[in-house]
């Protein structure tokens, strides 16, 4: 944990040339240092014209000095920001004057950090500040802002006052056995365990499309050499990434290329033709390909030949039984067929770009795509696991008491799946845990 005591400077703008550049202050000493760096405390809240001096009283920047005080402020201590021009020589000498007088570096997040510990923000709303920082489609953007604005928080905070009430009905029962509340033979009980199951379902749904506008899917493109993996690679992307020839093995190596389909990002990875090779570099390829695999969430078998061919079947029957697999034939240019889906493949041609909307949509479909993403949040991985525990505990409880009537047991899944849903928040979440979201965000925030 980052020590709360200290002051912490950090330039809250992108480095480079710029109209304006901000330092952003925070901590005991902020009012001292204003005095200091521009010759008075500004009015609360108020954007004031000031000079920005050194310790020999000279001018460093000519700007906006704005101050909040504390606990009404970001992180809840008092704050300066420093509105200066954004060219890094001027910003880098008005930095170095706050660490003159006190202040050191602050580490990446700090500052959402210490908004976190002082109950500014939970957990959710710190990671949606740096998740709609990085967004990478508009849909992602609102999401993450949903999330910032507590909707997140808010579908969990319910959830648990939910499970909370249910907790205290069964453990009174168990606690008090002379008042006879036999609590497995009400039906309330399964009623409201019911619909602690739904409110679940539906934040985890909605956790998973939040995920998938925040990091979208890995789909790998696999096949044969020579099945046109390049040229789809190419098609898909709009971008001429890899070299396509009709040289067999043209591909060496994993290419990689973003795409962004109705807001939802998806990573392709183009890799070398699967096939015994006795060309070392060929088999470098190939084992690189068999990796990307691995990582995918998505794999695309792509047909050169107007049918599953042995070696295709080969590489199926190779894949992880849990990967989805879509299969795509290639090239229905040279065999007069229509582009389309026709029973489980679809049918393109990647060299004239036929079919490829209709792939596309089929991928859309595979990412859970919906027109309306209306009250979807933005949601991580750790967000998502936590989820699948809480359901696991959930589940359990409710075998405890429909199977074994045993009620201890039921109570104990239920403080679990209580103790799962508050480290969503925050509520009760390790310091390295901490360390490890806060030093992803970027520095100044």
């Amino acid at each position: 944990m980052m020590n709360a005591i200290d002051t912490i400077a950090a330039i809250a703008t992108p480095s480079g040339r710029g109209g304006v550049g901000i330092i952003r202050i925070s901590g005991p000493y902020v009012r001292d240092m204003a005095v200091d760096i521009l010759g008075s405390l500004p009015l609360p809240f108020k954007a004031s014209h000031r000079l920005f001096k050194d310790a020999n009283q000279e001018t460093l920047d000519d700007g906006v000095a704005i101050f909040f005080p504390s606990p009404n402020s970001f992180t809840g201590e008092d704050v300066l920001e420093l509105q200066g021009h954004g060219g890094q020589i001027v910003l880098d000498m008005v930095l170095k004057r706050c660490l003159e007088l006190g202040s050191r570096i602050a580490k990446p997040g700090e500052f959402s950090e210490r908004a976190f510990l002082n109950d500014k923000l939970d957990l959710t709303q710190a990671e949606a500040i740096a998740d709609l920082i990085d967004s990478g489609s508009e849909q992602a953007a609102r999401s993450a802002l949903r999330s910032l604005q507590g909707e997140f928080s808010s579908s969990i905070d319910s959830l648990l006052i939910k499970m909370i009430e249910m907790r205290v009905y069964v453990e009174a029962a168990l606690d008090f056995p002379e008042e006879e509340i036999d609590f497995l033979a009400d039906k309330k009980v399964l009623e409201r365990l019911q619909a602690i199951k739904d409110q679940l379902t539906e934040i985890t749904y909605k956790a998973k499309q939040g995920s998938l506008l925040r990091s979208g899917l890995n789909l790998v493109i696999i096949g044969e050499p020579n099945a046109g993996k390049s040229s789809l690679l190419n098609a898909l992307s709009g971008n001429d990434t890899a070299i396509v020839t009709d040289i067999a093995g043209t591909t060496r190596d994993v290419l990689h290329e973003s795409i962004n389909l109705d807001g939802m990002p998806l990573h392709l990875v183009d890799t070398a033709g699967l096939r015994d090779s006795d060309d070392p570099v060929e088999k470098i390829g190939i084992e690189r390909a068999w990796k990307a695999v691995e990582k995918a969430d998505i794999a695309l078998l792509l047909l050169g030949d107007t049918h599953l061919s042995t070696k295709s079947d080969e590489i199926v029957k190779k894949l992880p039984q849990s990967l989805p697999l879509i299969v795509v034939q290639n090239k229905i240019d040279l065999n007069a067929k229509d582009a389309g889906k026709e029973k489980d493949i679809i049918n393109i041609s990647a060299k004239y770009n036929l079919g490829i909307d209709i792939l596309k949509e089929e991928l859309k479909q595979r990412m859970g795509y919906q027109n309306n993403n209306e009250g979807i949040f933005i949601a991580r991985r750790r967000h998502l696991q936590a989820l699948e525990r809480t359901q696991e505990f959930v589940d359990n409880a409710e075998m405890q008491l429909t199977e074994f009537n045993a009620g201890e047991l039921m109570a104990e899944e239920l403080r679990l799946a209580q103790d799962e849903l508050s480290q969503i928040t925050g509520k009760f979440t390790s310091d390295d845990l901490l360390g490890e979201i806060f030093s992803s965000f970027c520095i100044g925030k």
